[in-house]
């Protein structure tokens, strides 16, 4: 990644910061020492191998923390593999279609309770006495995971979802009309089903919440890659194997 590229991926990062009130510039608090952070770059591709943007993330330097300090619980569930293979059978066997969404930002949907103090990010600039306080999480604090699933299990709960017994990231509603199976990894989702008219609800009420874009189709899923076929889905790890070598 060249330097305008990065500048570039910078400038768009800030812009969602900002739009999220992420922080508020005040004084350094006497008897305060305020974590630091970094940018962390990064190429995306699509499952074929091909550009897909290039991307920056301001990541907090969360083993500054102190426990009992700035954060306390940081255990976040997220989706088992083994969930994840057993709703591509099922969804291949019931002949459902599945859709994959990703929210952008996702941290910093949650709330942020504790007072954290943080170093303007480099390329940010902020007079030389002020410090970011964090209205919102950023990635790298450690109860930023947790955040995002409760806010993400609430928003979803309300919806009429519940969680399953079996995997707290896979959600089920159940409706006369039939099943939706809603599955949470970090940002990354999916959803399937037979009950299209409530999938297109849940979507609408997914977008009103957060910042999402639906990728369509799932055709790459945690290292894996689904093609449908007309006997149901074929999966591989052909690009997730060449990426290792």
């Amino acid at each position: 990644m060249t330097q305008p590229e990065r500048q570039l991926a910078m400038a768009e990062e800030l812009a969602a910061l900002e739009r999220s009130g992420t922080w508020d510039l005040v004084p350094l608090p006497s008897g305060v020492c305020p974590i630091t952070c970094k940018w962390v770059y990064k190429i995306k591709t699509r499952s074929d191998g091909s550009l897909e943007r290039y991307k920056a993330r301001l990541v907090a330097r969360g083993f500054q923390q102190e426990q009992g300090r700035d954060y306390d619980e940081t255990f976040a569930p997220v989706a088992h593999m083994t969930t994840v293979r057993t709703l591509l059978a099922v969804a291949s066997v019931r002949q459902w279609s599945i859709s994959q969404l990703d929210v952008q930002n996702a941290f910093l949907n949650g709330e942020l309770r504790e007072e954290v103090y943080m170093q303007p990010p480099p390329g940010y600039y902020a007079p030389d006495d002020m410090v970011c306080r964090l209205r919102h999480f950023l990635y790298g604090l450690k109860q930023a995971p947790r955040a995002w699933f409760e806010r993400f299990a609430s928003v979803v709960t309300v919806a009429g979802f519940l969680p399953s017994d079996h995997d707290p990231a896979l959600f089920v509603h159940m409706s006369p009309r039939g099943r939706t199976l809603l599955l949470l990894y970090v940002d990354d989702m999916i959803i399937t089903g037979d009950d299209s008219e409530y999938i297109a609800f849940v979507k609408a009420r997914l977008r009103d919440q957060f910042l999402m874009t639906d990728l369509g189709s799932l055709c790459y899923f945690l290292g894996i890659e689904i093609s449908s076929t007309s006997d149901g889905f074929y999966i591989s790890q052909e690009k997730y194997i060449q990426d290792l070598l």
